[in-house]
């Protein structure tokens, strides 16, 4: 039963405090949570670059991206650099993608498994999750979460 209990896991709950992680980007640079206090930031848990659904969903953020302003955006797998590099540059993503090996901040956030748990959370600028949910929610959605009613 512990071989399936990956898929039945749920998303870290709203008002828990999201936990802290350094991870490097697909340029390298190191990209700490803790660091980002006093900003909101959306981190977006998907299975695979350059897939279908996955691409769908970042393009959605990518072509709403200027009500996002204000909140650092990161999308997160277990992918390597290459592949992120490619998958930005195809795409003209505005964020970066950040590379999760072994997925061990994943477990922390309850992502991990066979594959990637698509999953978005929304911190707020205290550090605080404001909103987890699995799948591909709408950017409407996701924005409702803001701090200070900056949603739609």
């Amino acid at each position: 039963m512990a071989l399936v209990s990956w898929l039945f896991s749920d998303p870290l709950a709203a008002g828990t405090v999201a936990p802290d992680f350094t991870l490097a980007d697909e340029q390298g640079r190191s990209v700490t949570l803790s660091a980002l206090r006093g900003r909101e930031v959306l981190l977006v848990w998907y299975p695979g670059d350059d897939t279908m659904i996955c691409t769908k969903q970042l393009c959605e953020i990518r072509d709403s991206w200027a009500a996002f302003k204000g909140m650092s955006v990161y999308g997160v797998n277990a992918q390597g650099a290459a592949s992120h590099q490619k998958f930005v540059k195809k795409y003209d993503f505005p964020f970066p993608l950040l590379l999760d090996p072994g997925q061990a901040v994943g477990k922390l956030y309850h992502t991990h498994g066979l594959i990637v748990k698509r999953t978005v959370y929304l911190i707020g600028a205290d550090g605080v999750i404001r909103y987890g949910k699995r799948g591909k929610p709408s950017v409407e959605e996701i924005l409702t979460h803001r701090q200070g009613g900056h949603g739609g």
